[in-house]
């Protein structure tokens, strides 16, 4: 299977910058899948999982990431997260508190506009976390 270059790059850091011959990442139309050779395209991420295949042992890595931009051109892959943790790199009771922290802020919040859609995003990215930890979907 052919390779291609991916940069997942966050507001922190380099996250990742190599090659791959597949990515399946959660997108505004649902969970896509690159391979070499796909058309140029552009895409919204949202917070979910993204398995990246490991050319050394044909094995996905899955990584948390949190709402970006995807871009597709010239036969290389860049993806902008607002974060990235690779699954074994999660603290589980960090993400566990914050999902905690999450569910008490949507509680009070009770609908009321940027408080509760701001906790759903926290919610959203904690759950991903333990999800991408507990190696599920």
């Amino acid at each position: 299977m052919n390779s291609y270059k991916l940069k997942i790059i966050t507001p922190e850091k380099t996250f990742f910058d190599g090659e791959t011959t597949q990515i399946v990442v959660r997108t505004s139309e649902g969970d896509t899948g690159i391979l070499a050779g796909h058309i140029d395209y552009v895409s919204n991420i949202l917070t979910g999982p993204l398995k990246v295949k490991q050319i050394e042992t044909d094995e996905y890595r899955i990584a948390a990431v949190a709402d970006g931009i995807m871009v597709v051109a010239n036969g290389e892959v860049t993806i902008l997260p607002q974060s990235a943790e690779w699954a074994d790199e999660i603290d589980i009771d960090r993400a566990e508190t914050a999902k905690k922290r999450a569910e008490e802020k949507i509680a009070e919040a009770k609908e009321s506009g940027a408080a509760f859609d701001f906790a759903e995003a926290k919610l959203k990215r904690a759950l991903t976390r333990i999800s991408v930890y507990n190696g599920q979907k």
